[in-house]
């Protein structure tokens, strides 16, 4: 998510495209809810809702707010797959 949002280039550190950079919510809707839509899954997965796949992480950080630079820094407390815990730090 942080490549969407910064579009920085590693070999001059500047944005590459700076009309390309996206923010946090449209970031994370291409990879929840926009992908399901892609795969046309979205009755079954790509939201937290009732009824639908549990396949999340938990984050040691709230991500709203935070400088892009820093997402990579994040980790992950909780991850469910399928409605199970896969991992848990």
């Amino acid at each position: 998510m942080a490549a969407m949002m910064l579009r920085e280039s590693r070999a001059s550190g500047r944005p590459s495209g700076p009309e390309q950079c996206v923010g946090l919510a449209d970031a994370l809707r291409a990879y929840t809810v926009n992908a399901a839509r892609q795969d046309f899954a979205e009755a079954w997965k790509g939201s937290v809702e009732a009824g639908k796949v549990a396949d999340l992480c938990v984050l040691d950080r709230p991500l709203l707010g935070m400088d892009p630079h820093g997402i990579t820094d994040a980790e992950v407390d909780l991850t469910v797959f399928d409605g199970w815990v896969v991992h848990e730090r």
